[in-house]
C-alpha cells in the first residue's frame, strides 16, 4: 500500500512536470504565445560567469552582484516591451513598495533585458523611473537593470528555464509572465507566477530563499489549475485542469484504501 502511494504521488508530480506552466493562456492568445512555458530547475545554480552590463554601462559577472545572505529576486524582461513586462515589472515594484524588506539592505533585485539590442542607456531610463517613484528611498545598488549580448542573455535564460521567442517582423517578444528567486549563492528557490505578485508571497519566498530553502510542488499545482485572464486582472480557475486532477486524486485514493 505504501509503495503504491508513493507510485502515485510520483506520478501526480511528473504529470504537473510534463505539463509545464504556460503563462498568457486565453482563448485570443495567438499559438506563438500558447507555446511558450516555464520549466522550473529549481535547486540548480545559475551560471554566475554570465556577464552583463548594469545602467551605468559597467561591466559585471552575476557572482558579483550576490552578497551572503541576501537573497535574489530575479526578474526576466525587456525594458521596451508594450504590454505584458510592463505588468510584470509593475507587479514587482508594488511589491517592492509594500515589502518590509529594502533592496540593498535585505535582498537584491536583479532585472534583465532578454533583447540583445537594449543597451545601458535604456536600462539608466528605467531604472531611474522606478527607483524615483518609490515611496521610501531604497541603495540604488540593491536593484540592478542590466543588459547584455545574446549568448549569455540566453545562458541565463536557459538556466531558470525562461522560455521566450522574438516575434519576427515586429521586435517584439513572446515570453511567460514570472520571476524567479534565488538564494544568495545563486540557488534557484522559487518560481512566481503573473502579473501581480501577493506581498506575503514574496516576503514568505524571499525569507526561505535567505536561507536557501527550495519551494515545493504545491505553486505547480496552483497554477496547473488556475490561469491569468487579463480581462479581470486576476486568476480564474481551468475547469477541465481541475477535473484532471480530482479524477487522479480519487485514483490516489481508491488505490491506497
Amino acid at each position: 500500500m505504501t509503495s503504491f502511494a508513493l507510485f502515485a504521488c510520483a506520478w501526480l508530480a511528473v504529470l504537473l512536470s510534463a505539463q509545464g506552466v504556460s503563462a498568457q493562456l486565453n482563448k485570443g492568445t495567438p499559438e506563438v504565445l500558447q507555446d511558450l512555458t516555464v520549466t522550473e530547475y529549481l535547486g540548480d545554480t545559475v551560471p554566475l560567469k554570465t556577464r552583463f552590463a548594469t545602467s551605468s554601462g559597467d561591466s559585471v559577472y552575476l557572482y558579483e552582484i550576490l552578497e551572503e545572505g541576501k537573497p535574489v529576486l530575479l526578474n526576466p524582461l525587456y525594458y521596451d516591451c508594450p504590454m505584458l513586462c510592463g505588468l510584470v515589472i509593475e507587479g514587482v515594484f508594488q511589491s517592492i513598495d509594500e515589502l518590509t524588506w529594502k533592496p540593498g539592505k535585505e535582498y537584491t533585485v536583479i532585472s534583465y533585458s532578454i533583447d540583445p539590442t537594449e543597451n545601458d542607456s535604456v536600462a539608466s531610463v528605467y531604472k531611474e523611473q522606478f527607483l524615483s517613484d518609490l515611496s521610501t528611498p531604497i541603495n540604488p545598488d540593491g536593484w540592478y537593470f542590466l543588459t547584455g549580448n545574446k549568448i549569455n542573455i540566453n545562458k541565463l535564460s536557459e538556466a531558470i528555464g525562461f522560455g521566450f521567442t522574438e516575434i519576427q517582423g515586429t521586435g517584439e517578444y513572446a515570453h511567460p509572465a514570472a520571476i524567479v528567486m534565488l538564494s544568495p549563492k545563486g540557488v534557484i528557490t522559487r518560481y512566481l507566477y503573473g502579473v501581480q505578485f501577493d506581498e506575503f508571497v514574496v516576503r514568505s519566498a524571499l525569507y526561505e530563499s535567505a536561507d536557501g530553502k527550495i519551494g515545493n510542488t504545491m505553486t505547480k499545482v496552483l497554477m496547473y489549475c488556475y490561469q491569468y485572464d487579463p480581462e479581470s486582472n486576476s486568476y480564474v480557475p481551468i475547469a477541465i485542469n481541475i477535473m484532471k486532477l480530482g479524477g487522479l486524486a480519487t485514483l490516489i485514493i481508491l488505490g491506497i484504501f
